[in-house]
């Protein structure tokens, strides 16, 4: 995103020149605020959504770090959500369009280009996605009475090779030197992009304070045990399956429509861009797997984000299996 000169900018300008910088190792501009590295780029969308964006009780935020499972849980959410719409799953609007088409990002779709856009005519229940970190949130949605929070996670060394990997086929540039798997590595475990753990850790928290309001997943579960999270899902929103429709199996409809497998053999999927055209919709699609990361980590890595975990997590209930 250009940064223009101008009184409008003004604001922006003089807070980007206070804010520590760096480049990631995939050659992107970073900028350090409120806690977290982000992409440079991503720092006026988020500066309008914490400005503007208005929550009502009945949204759903759907809040993720990247391939962590954000497409799975759009879609997912979006089928659960408007079943009354679309009772007939095989005539689901996820055949023809990627889910990231139907539920937007508050900071990459909503604010990418506009200061302020029109949200009231979007119907209820209005379903946004996020990757912000809890503490960055729009104000309104922690003070909101009932909007809903979901959080999926992944284990964090498979959620790191899948956004590296993402990360290749999308953003680099021709002029770019992208680093090594391992210098990567290296700074994803100093917190660059991110710090990971405590954007996991703060969402965990907030679920343990008030699981009303704050749902926390984890990917791994959901691949073990889909049924049984789906429902899941379903209750925390407030629209639970009816005995009707278990037994006409809606409950394993949407967990097939919604697979993996599924997803991404739709022609949909396998061909066009979201964002503007900047990320190709079959990149969204690579494995999908629980522990990748052993085809490309080594077990000293491992240990040294196992660590890790155990300092970051400690007494918090929260862990991952690696």
């Amino acid at each position: 995103m250009e940064i223009k000169e101008g009184t409008k900018d003004e604001f922006f300008n003089e807070l980007l020149q206070k804010l520590e910088q760096m480049t990631n190792w995939d050659g992107r501009k970073l900028v350090k605020y409120q806690g977290f590295w982000f992409p440079l780029n991503y720092l006026r969308p988020l500066l309008s959504a914490q400005k503007h964006f208005k929550a009502n009780d009945s949204d759903i935020i759907l809040s993720t770090l990247p391939k962590s499972g954000t497409t799975w849980l759009k879609a997912l959410v979006f089928s659960i959500a408007n079943r009354s719409i679309y009772p007939n799953i095989d005539q689901s609007p996820l055949l023809t369009s990627n889910p990231h088409k139907l539920v937007p990002f508050i900071e990459f779709d909503l604010y990418w280009n506009e200061e302020n856009p029109d949200l009231t005519h979007i119907p209820s229940p209005r379903i946004f996605s996020t990757h912000i970190p809890l503490n960055a949130l729009p104000n309104c949605i922690l003070e909101s009475s009932e909007c809903k929070i979901i959080y999926i996670c992944r284990n964090p060394l498979d959620q790191f090779i899948s956004h590296y990997y993402f990360v290749l086929q999308n953003f680099v540039s021709k002029d770019a030197a992208p680093l090594e798997l391992d210098e990567a590595f290296d700074m994803f475990c100093q917190g660059v992009p991110g710090p990971v753990l405590e954007h996991m850790l703060a969402y965990w928290n907030a679920h343990l304070e008030n699981p009303r309001k704050v749902l926390f997943l984890k990917y791994e579960d959901l691949k073990d045990n889909i049924g049984f999270n789906v429902k899941k899902i379903a209750e925390f929103l407030g629209f639970p399956f009816s005995l009707e429709e278990e037994e006409q199996g809606l409950i394993d409809e949407i967990s097939r429509v919604c697979s993996f497998g599924n997803l991404k053999n739709l022609e949909v999927n396998k061909n066009g861009y979201v964002m503007d055209g900047l990320l190709k919709n079959s990149s969204y699609f690579r494995k999908g797997e629980v522990g990748d990361w052993t085809n490309y980590l080594t077990p000293a890595m491992a240990e040294r984000m196992k660590k890790l975990m155990e300092i970051k997590f400690q007494g918090s209930g929260l862990m991952f299996n690696i």
